[in-house]
């Protein structure tokens, strides 16, 4: 069964999908998936593909980010 990648459009036959939050979603590779569904950093923008740090449902890349934008408790995780 070939299926279409819902980021770039490609057909493949290898496409695999991901559920999330009750949506389904249909990639040709992790890098689509990860530029769909990754969060992104809300000072640098940058997609998450690790733990990140959180704080009040704000999701920042690291405790530099997030010191960035005045959260000074947050820490990365050693």
């Amino acid at each position: 069964m070939v299926a279409r990648c819902e980021v770039c459009g490609n057909e493949y036959d290898r496409a695999f999908q991901v559920i999330l939050d009750g949506g389904r979603h249909t990639f040709d590779s992790f890098e689509c998936a990860a530029h769909a569904l990754a969060p992104k950093c809300a000072h640098c923008g940058c997609r998450i593909l690790g733990h990140g740090v959180e704080k009040e449902g704000v999701i920042y890349c690291s405790a530099s980010c997030a010191k960035q934008e005045g959260i000074t408790e947050l820490r990365d995780r050693v």
